[in-house]
Parts: structure tokens; C-alpha cells; sequence
């Protein structure tokens, strides 16, 4: 990447830091005494939409006692098993 820049790099640095600049006041506080847990969970469900066809599969992670990250999407593709 930095060897051999490209005007693409350039454009995804400009995003980064629009993005950046956009949410600078946004935070997370945590207090020192308070035990913090990250948890998190997983699932998949192999053809579980029958009348579409498709898989979904998702998660949830969170920190204290909010979440950081989540995301849920459905695949076209039917799968039957993961160790296939």
C-alpha cells in the first residue's frame, strides 16, 4: 500500500477520515472498578427459510452492557451441513 499508492488508496483515506471527522464526539465510557465482559454469539440457520431458499447466519457482540457489534444476512444458497 505504501510502496505503490493509487488513486483508489487516496479515495479510501479521504473516506476514512470524512468518517472519522463525522463521528469524533461519539463514545463509549467506561469507569475503572467495573468489570467489563465481552460476549458474544453466533448462529446459523441451514435452510431454515424453505419457501426462498436460503440460509441465514448472524451475530451480536457486546461490551458491558451494550452492543458493539451485530449483522444478520440470509444466503441464497442452501447449505445442509458446515463440515461438508
Amino acid at each position: 500500500f505504501m510502496q505503490d499508492p493509487h488513486e483508489l488508496h487516496w479515495k479510501a483515506t479521504k473516506r476514512i477520515l470524512h468518517y472519522v471527522r463525522g463521528t469524533y464526539t461519539d463514545r463509549i465510557h467506561y469507569h475503572g472498578g467495573v468489570d467489563i465482559d465481552l460476549i458474544g454469539f453466533t448462529d446459523s440457520d441451514w435452510a431454515g427459510d424453505l419457501d426462498r431458499q436460503k440460509s441465514t447466519s448472524g451475530y451480536s457482540f457486546s461490551l458491558g452492557s451494550g452492543p458493539i457489534s451485530w449483522s444478520s444476512k440470509k444466503y441464497n444458497a442452501i447449505v445442509m451441513s458446515s463440515t461438508k
